[in-house]
């Protein structure tokens, strides 16, 4: 199968998993995706690959699901879920850091045939897991800040909170995949690979992220709707369901 279609699958896939995520567990759910997506991106991204004419690392779509997630639940949930999530993300890179490097310090067995390709996989994983909790940190910080200040624009412009869902997803995720692109591509790979590669690592990275952001926009709405159907059916209306998101910002989500 072609990397672009296996890409175009593992897309879907982000997207898709975590709405199913949302749909099982709401809140707690998208807490869940990010530690999984965050565990899975440190060690997809170590690979390189090259696909639409293009060097690239892995991970480059699951990092983008990260960002839709942040996205729903400011969306849905409020400034203080949304940076809870990045808090939770940062959190399990420093774990994963930690104990990936415990692993290198065993003797293993006789009869052990994983730890040499484990320690081949993950001896540059401290490099690699610092530079993407950098950029991580702070990309995902200022999309959350973002997402809101085009929130609260919007709003002032147009009179209504529910409108113009697509500015703040993408107006948002569009400048912070760019910070947390420029990041990560530095830290993790500079001295490692020439000029080229790296300036191809960072345009394919990019490229996708901005393909990813303007196909993720639907999952936004996509997971309102859900939020709020599942509100109708609970017997609450839409307008109480607003209320409450409004009071929870205006008690400490700073929106």
């Amino acid at each position: 199968m072609p990397n672009e279609l296996l890409l175009l699958v593992s897309l879907l896939v982000s997207f898709f998993g975590l709405i199913v995520f949302f749909r099982l567990a709401g809140r707690a759910g998208l807490y869940g995706w990010t530690v999984f997506v965050t565990i899975s991106a440190n060690i997809e991204v170590m690979v390189l690959i090259r696909a639409f004419g293009m060097e690239q690392t892995l991970g480059n779509t699951l990092f983008a699901a990260s960002f839709l997630t942040t996205d729903i639940l400011s969306e849905i949930y409020g400034k203080r879920a949304s940076n809870r999530a990045v808090v939770i993300g940062i959190a399990t890179n420093i774990t994963f850091i930690l104990l990936t490097m415990t692993w290198m310090l065993y003797t293993p067995s006789a009869q052990d045939w994983a730890l040499p390709s484990i320690r081949t996989i993950f001896s540059n994983t401290p490099r690699m897991m610092l530079a993407s909790l950098v950029a991580y940190a702070a990309s995902q910080a200022h999309d959350v800040w973002a997402y809101h200040t085009w929130w609260k624009l919007t709003t002032k412009w147009f009179g209504d909170s529910r409108k113009c869902l697509w500015v703040r997803n993408n107006g948002s995720t569009l400048a912070s995949q760019l910070i947390n692109t420029v990041l990560f591509t530095l830290l993790a790979f500079w001295g490692t690979y020439g000029f080229a590669t790296l300036s191809s690592i960072f345009w394919s990275s990019y490229l996708i992220f901005i393909i990813t952001s303007l196909l993720d926009t639907p999952f936004v709405y996509l997971a309102r709707w859900m939020y709020h159907t599942r509100m109708v059916r609970s017997g609450k209306r839409v307008a109480e369901a607003d209320q409450d998101e409004t009071a929870e910002e205006a008690n400490g989500n700073g929106n």
